[in-house]
């Protein structure tokens, strides 16, 4: 298998020496020069690794970590030449799997590389068709087709509304801020007195029969934000 990689990276002369290296190793390598663009393309495509620099313009690297890991397990490698370990601590938080200060070897990065890809492979092997989420209170989503059924009846959701549950049912341990969600999902910033989120989640709860004093799906934690609290079919 080729494996598809998303180089970001705002320095032309490393992007090109890793894309360069990379591709004369047999790998796929999509390159994106700011922050923003690399979001867009990872949105676009199918990447099986990413390779994140920091200090980047339109998005910072931290902000693009967070948003691919709330929505894919692929391996982040970050690139930085910055090496204060709080940087490093930040971005393994944030779900980056491993980091690389500048300057480094591209042998090194290789070897990273493969290591991080077989992990990968292993993981979507054990994990190869995305199943259902199927929670008690009647609740069924289904991530690929993107419908989710309330009680065996579909629920006529949006397509904001439905990217507002997949991306809270699948981090269900964390609180979302209003901003967070509007410019994870709308894709662009958050301005004062956007009600934006307000309103889609309230339609939302409405289209689940969700109580917001007692919820099955979605809790408001007042002054912060919304997260899911839905208990899988499976747990006990």
């Amino acid at each position: 298998m080729k494996h598809s990689i998303l180089l970001v990276e705002d320095d032309r002369e490393i992007a090109k020496n890793i894309r360069d290296y990379l591709m004369k190793k047999n790998y796929e390598v999509t390159w994106s020069s700011t922050g923003k663009e690399g979001w867009d393309d990872f949105c676009s495509g199918d990447y099986q690794l990413a390779i994140i620099d920091l200090m980047l313009p339109e998005m910072d690297g931290f902000t693009l970590c967070q948003n691919i890991r709330w929505k894919s397990q692929i391996p982040l490698l970050i690139l930085s030449a910055r090496h204060e370990e709080d940087d490093k601590v930040r971005g393994l938080k944030l779900g980056a799997d491993d980091y690389l200060t500048k300057p480094f070897s591209l042998r090194e990065l290789e070897a990273r590389i493969e290591s991080h890809l077989r992990r990968f492979d292993r993981y979507r092997g054990d994990d190869q068709d995305e199943s259902v989420l199927v929670y008690k209170d009647g609740l069924s989503i289904y991530p690929e087709k993107r419908i989710a059924y309330l009680h065996d009846q579909e629920v006529a959701l949006t397509a904001k509304e439905f990217s507002i549950l997949l991306l809270i049912a699948k981090n269900p341990h964390k609180t979302f801020s209003k901003k967070e969600l509007y410019e994870h999902i709308w894709d662009q910033y958050d301005v004062e007195g956007n009600n934006t989120i307000t309103v889609h989640v309230k339609s939302l709860r409405t289209k689940l029969n969700d109580s917001m004093k007692n919820p099955s799906f979605v809790q408001t934690v007042w002054g912060v934000g919304y997260r899911f609290v839905g208990v899988q079919a499976d747990e006990d």
